[in-house]
């Protein structure tokens, strides 16, 4: 993150007011959300999911159900508020986005206005206003000018491409650059892009709040380096010791690109349309008045990637993996296959009437003499294969004399993480296209206890990926046996 420091005298800031946060369950708010809490002001989320967001703030945050689509829950959400963040968008809606998004803000402009909110701070999006402006981007810069029209004091971010684990752009490229070993590299490929890392991007929206009151205004925000689309591709690739041939073509225009991509990463398949079609727009910074308003100096591109993959290894050995894949305990379905970054996380889970200690004595038991409670034939056969392939192989190995801890050996696993009674990941040692983890965990208190097991792959390139999906079946009766048998193995 750049460095900053605001101009504005921290303590002359109004005490105690109220800070209205919309989106705080998108990528930009979820981020946002922490940083305003460490004021010492009242905040107030604005959210269509309150319970999504609620298991993510502190107590003193107040969550209020609504829509941008619903003017009456704006109205009450409004009630007091000093400041408001607008940090909504409508491209994942399957409508027309475009009047999704004009009818958000013209709601919003109305609550305003008839609140007498103050400042409103708006995060949109960078390009030259012009007849060829993409719609998304047309979208952003019009539901700048409707906020505007509220009476309030504006101030709108319009921010290049963000550099951060699950942003949409960066997620795009990634997905590219890990699935394509050989990429046709159309004309918008070399459009001109600042990137800006989510450092710099949540340092400008908090170090807003300390602005001195004045008028609206506009401020282009990107990092400190102008690059290609190529460009980032080719430093992600890079990073993450990739090599690709990007083959420039003269043709292929955006909204063949579009239906291209949709086949590649189809996981983005509508929002992607969308965003792609606006890259034929430079997104660059011609006006240097952020600069000059706020003391934040961006990062660059290398330093912008490398933060994002180094903050997502953290998150990763930090937070249990069923919180990453989304699972909640004794909500929805008992399989979860989901993504974090690169990897692919599958999350299965199963009740067992027992107390937490007892539903994890067959997960500490797991290796060694134990077995793995289901196939251990296919261990014995996966270990052969790692042999031929230049691995260790499956040895029968497990500390019996000492208890379990982080660096323990566990035949072709070693222990990543060990809690005693609650969780135990394992950090797979055998040859692969990619790297693997496996972790148990013990959810619950009382008499009934939830065990979560979640498999992780981390695929290195098209390679990785080709590996976990000609497995998945085999993976998939493996890992559902597994669960079973640990789960009567507990109950007995």
């Amino acid at each position: 993150m750049g460095k900053h420091t605001p101009k504005a005298d921290r303590h002359k800031r109004p005490p105690g007011r109220t800070i209205l946060l919309t989106g705080a369950s998108g990528y930009v708010g979820k981020r946002l959300l922490p940083l305003l809490e460490r004021r010492r002001e009242r905040i107030r989320c604005f959210a269509r999911r309150p319970a999504a967001v609620r298991s993510a703030c502190a107590q003193s945050t107040e969550v209020v159900q609504g829509d941008v689509l619903d003017l009456d829950s704006l109205r009450r959400a409004m009630r007091g508020v000093h400041t408001a963040y607008y940090l909504v968008h409508c491209l994942h809606s399957a409508r027309d986005f475009e009047v999704l998004d004009r009818r958000g803000a013209e709601h919003f402009a109305i609550a305003a206005r008839e609140a007498g909110v103050n400042r409103i701070i708006y995060l949109g999006g960078l390009a030259e206003s012009g007849p060829d402006l993409s719609a998304h981007l047309r979208s952003r810069h019009e539901v700048g000018r409707i906020l505007r029209g509220s009476g309030a004091e504006v101030v709108e971010f319009r921010a290049s491409i963000i550099i951060g684990n699950g942003s949409l752009s960066f997620e795009l490229v990634r997905s590219l650059v890990e699935r394509l070993a050989v990429m046709i590299c159309p004309r918008w490929v070399r459009s001109a892009a600042q990137p800006i890392a989510i450092g710099d991007v949540l340092a400008y929206l908090t170090a807003c709040l300390d602005r001195p009151a004045g008028d609206s205004r506009i401020y282009e925000i990107g990092g400190s380096d102008r690059v290609s689309y190529g460009d980032i591709m080719r430093e992600y690739a890079r990073q993450r010791g990739l090599t690709r041939l990007m083959i420039p073509v003269p043709v292929l225009t955006p909204r063949l690109s579009s239906l291209w991509l949709a086949l590649v990463t189809p996981l983005y398949k509508r929002v992607g349309r969308r965003l792609i079609e606006g890259v034929r727009n430079p997104s660059i910074v011609t006006d240097a008045g952020a600069l000059a308003a706020f003391h934040i100096r961006p990062i660059g591109l290398r330093q912008a990637i490398r933060t994002a993959l180094v903050d997502e290894e953290r998150r990763f050995a930090a937070e249990p993996l069923s919180r990453l894949a989304g699972y909640a305990s004794g909500e929805g379905p008992k399989r979860v296959v989901a993504g974090f970054g690169n990897r692919i996380l599958d999350c299965r889970a199963v009740m067992v009437p027992v107390r937490p200690e007892r539903a994890f004595a067959p997960i500490r038991r797991i290796g060694g003499r134990t077995g793995w409670y289901y196939a251990n034939w296919l261990w014995h056969l996966r270990g052969l294969l790692d042999i031929l392939a230049g691995g260790a192989g499956f040895r029968r190995r497990r500390p019996d004399s000492h208890p379990l801890r982080a660096g323990s050996r566990i035949d072709c696993w070693e222990v990543a993480l060990y809690d005693p009674g609650r969780r135990l990941r394992l950090k797979a040692l055998m040859k692969l296209p990619g790297r693997a983890w496996l972790e148990f965990e013990v959810i619950g208190d009382g008499d009934a206890s939830t065990i979560v097991q979640t498999a992780a792959f981390d695929p290195r390139g098209s390679a990785g990926l080709a590996y976990w999906h000609l497995l998945l079946p085999i993976h998939n009766r493996l890992f559902e046996g597994m669960l079973r048998r640990i789960a009567r193995a507990a109950s007995r």
